[in-house]
């Protein structure tokens, strides 16, 4: 049988070549006659789809697009950065999907964009999943026959097209790259060295060009101290400063008298996302009775401390008031509980609940160049002195940056402002919904007297200034918590003791 099937083998292909050679030929006559067929695996290959700006959580509802890092004709990949944009919370990037081709840029830098509405328009040159595709259809205002009609007629496009779409696509790209050359006249003066540029020299807060909208100034023309270049609020006041003095100098009688009787006009300034999300959260606030209770505490013991610890350190690991403070509250929230709370009042308008945290989630106030940010430390309970002034300074680096995330920004129980590290000394600080208390730390200053024989002697005192919602706190359990505080840091080497 094996030797039967060795002879016959030839015979038999040779009777399927011939049965099969006259449709080939047929196939490869129609093909040189220009007749092509285009194979596609999916239906969502090489389909412009809107791409549109995702939930990025807290209940936001608009952000604010700060720059962008492509424009219509560039090629991005999975998972590459399309735009920065910062919301009232935070600053942070969207990355694409897909792979594939921008076709068109829904807002320019600056405008407000909306959840869930369309950010850029996408050739998407890429495999789809079921749930992408899903999204992508289902974000589509056309109806069921619309969306058949453009996709038949997409068919045939790209049935037309064949592979030359990618190839016309780079083309135009090329042809508008291509720079039109023009004779240059005869320049008798010197260029001036261009200033050298830092890498984020172009990249600004909302508040910041805001700034540059009212003083109609370029932020090309601004030097920036901040990180790697980045323009400040302190830079733009200051080059407004420079011009202003360079125009007061070079300005003539007369030209000053007509500028003297110039009316100054009023200007229209619109919120910042910051300033936006502050207007939404203290307009809240103003259902909430505030229960307001001051106390100055000595500093004395806790100053002796830190200069004995600070001693021949590096400047990062010296130890600030702040993080002793912030422990001596999370040791006083253990044993009142209350201040450590959430009041909910949606899930039965007719029965408001406490809701008490088990972690000790603390966010402290910071004042950053887009405006005031509170960055949370989160479990205080669990950290150490020395863990807690490494975690305030990471999170006052990432705010000067304008780079803490939503989850930096989010699920505080109680709330730190230390306005003492500008100036004041005493403070009504505004409770945060759905929180219950708040906590002003003012600035420490050395005040006259009395020691233990009435002798007259120098004290350093701050003032902590403690608000707390009277609908469900009474005075008497703020008094309590402030006072075991009090002996917290007026008795720093006692607290130790307590730690874990």
């Amino acid at each position: 049988m094996k030797s039967f099937a060795c002879r016959e083998a030839p015979r038999l292909l040779s009777r399927s070549t011939a049965a099969q050679r006259a449709p080939i030929a047929a196939y490869t006559t129609r093909w040189e006659h220009g007749q092509r067929r285009g194979f596609r695996s999916s239906q969502a290959r090489l389909a412009v789809k809107p791409y549109l700006l995702a939930d990025i959580g807290e209940g936001i509802t608009e952000c604010q697009v700060i720059q962008w890092f492509v424009k219509p004709g560039a090629r991005v990949e999975q998972f590459d950065p399309i735009c920065e944009v910062q919301s009232d919370k935070a600053s942070v990037e969207i990355t694409s999907r897909f792979d594939g081709v921008i076709k068109k840029l829904y807002y320019e830098p600056d405008d407000m964009a909306k959840v869930g509405k369309p950010l850029v328009d996408i050739d998407i040159q890429s495999e789809i999943s079921a749930a992408d595709e899903a999204l992508l259809n289902g974000s589509s205002d056309m109806g069921p026959a619309e969306e058949a009609t453009k996709t038949t007629e997409q068919q045939e496009q790209d049935l037309e097209l064949g592979r030359n779409d990618t190839k016309a696509i780079a083309e135009d790209v090329t042809s508008s790259a291509q720079p039109t050359l023009l004779p240059r006249e005869p320049s008798t003066n010197q260029p001036k060295p261009q200033r050298q540029l830092g890498k984020h020299a172009s990249l600004a807060t909302p508040a910041v060009r805001g700034m540059l909208k009212d003083l109609k100034l370029h932020i090309e023309d601004i030097e920036g101290t901040g990180k790697e270049g980045r323009v400040l609020k302190e830079d733009v006041q200051r080059h407004a400063q420079a011009a202003k003095h360079a125009l007061n100098s070079t300005s003539t009688p007369a030209t000053l008298a007509a500028a003297s009787s110039q009316q100054v006009e009023d200007r229209i300034h619109a919120l910042t996302p910051v300033q936006s999300g502050m207007f939404k959260q203290m307009t809240k606030s103003l259902s909430i009775p505030h229960f307001l209770f001051t106390d100055s505490i000595d500093f004395s013991s806790l100053t002796q401390l830190r200069k004995r610890y600070n001693v021949n350190r590096e400047k990062s690991e010296r130890i600030t008031p702040l993080p002793i403070i912030i422990k001596a509250v999370s040791l006083a929230l253990q044993h009142f509980p209350l201040l450590n709370a959430h009041l909910d009042t949606t899930t039965n308008p007719a029965k408001p609940q406490l809701l008490i945290k088990g972690g000790h989630n603390i966010g402290v106030a910071v004042d950053s160049p887009s405006g005031l940010l509170v960055p949370v430390i989160k479990n205080v309970q669990n950290h150490s002195i020395g863990s807690l002034a490494q975690e305030i300074m990471r999170l006052a680096d990432l705010a000067r940056a304008g780079k803490l995330t939503s989850a930096d920004l989010s699920g505080a129980t109680f709330t730190l402002s230390n306005i003492g590290s500008i100036g004041g000394s005493a403070v009504a600080p505004v409770i945060v919904t759905p929180q219950v208390g708040i906590l002003g730390i003012g600035r420490a200053k050395v005040v006259p007297a009395f020691g233990e024989n009435g002798e007259l002697v120098k004290r350093e005192e701050c003032v902590f200034s403690w608000s707390a919602d009277h609908r469900v706190i009474d005075g008497a359990y703020v008094a309590k918590a402030a006072e075991e505080v009090r002996k917290s840091i007026e008795g720093v080497e006692s607290m130790l003791v307590k730690l874990r």
